[in-house]
């Protein structure tokens, strides 16, 4: 790894403990304007305060959103787009350039791959080809994997969700994102065969904070991931910077689900 990418990649990860807090703000592009995200300065803001070590945005929100007064925190910009309006929301295709997010400011780049989509092989080409960018620019990549497709029945299965991390790492991805797999023995082994650091996805809104706070616990304490790349579970929290610095917690201090819920309910 060059000293640029090195240089990047301390302002996404923690540098004492190798971890990272990162909160996606790009559901605008999939999703339309939500709960969160209408005020993406303000939400920015809050992130910021709890302690996030990086955010994810679209190009064309990064001059709105990106670093108010206070805190600052890591740029990741966005290359993939498809929208919930689509005739197949799973095919991802390419909107930004790795050139455009260095003059942007970023401090890394991701991508969304669905393995197992229609298109499957289109995204994989994509990848090679945002990756040879990074190396050229000497910029972090961040891989967003899923498994998803017409023929998926688990989108959460251990195996597959083992594999398609290893996909991200042989790639060229320097973090890995991944939907969590329902326990901590069989994160471990994801986290185990992927030779880069993984963080676990937030996935659909949580039915309780308790909830949240345990698969962080379990995927990061206890299977030993990176960390987390978690959006809405976040911006849509009711204390965004309360729940952003408690789990900021769990991932740099190891502290336990009792003491984090004492603390998002202090």
């Amino acid at each position: 790894m060059g000293v640029g990418k090195r240089v990047r990649l301390e302002r996404i990860m923690n540098r004492d403990t190798g971890k990272t807090v990162i909160v996606p703000m790009d559901h605008g592009v999939s999703s339309g304007p939500m709960e969160g995200l209408i005020d993406v300065k303000s939400t920015v803001q809050k992130v910021a305060e709890g302690g996030a070590n990086a955010i994810i945005l679209h190009k064309g929100i990064v001059e709105q959103g990106h670093r108010g007064k206070g805190k600052d925190v890591g740029l990741i910009v966005h290359m993939s787009a498809s929208t919930d309006l689509s005739l197949n929301k799973d095919d991802k295709v390419l909107v930004c350039t790795v050139e455009e997010a260095v003059k942007l400011g970023a401090d890394g780049v991701s991508i969304h791959v669905n393995i197992g989509a229609e298109d499957e092989k289109q995204m994989l080409r994509d990848f090679g080809e945002v990756s040879k960018a990074c190396m050229e620019w000497q910029m972090p990549l961040i891989a967003m994997m899923y498994y998803r497709g017409p023929k998926v029945e688990n989108p959460f299965d251990p195996e597959a969700i083992a594999h398609i991390a290893r996909i991200g790492a042989e790639l060229g991805a320097d973090i890995v994102k991944v939907p969590y797999t329902g326990s901590p023995d069989s994160f471990r082994q994801v986290v185990e065969g992927t030779p880069v650091p993984v963080v676990i996805a937030g996935g659909p809104k949580v039915n309780s904070d308790r909830e949240l706070l345990q698969m962080i616990y379990d995927a990061v304490v206890v299977a030993g991931s990176a960390g987390l790349s978690v959006g809405r579970n976040i911006f849509q929290h009711a204390d965004v910077s309360k729940i952003t610095s408690v789990l900021s917690k769990i991932v740099h201090q190891n502290i336990s689900v009792d003491e984090a819920m004492k603390l998002l309910e202090s």
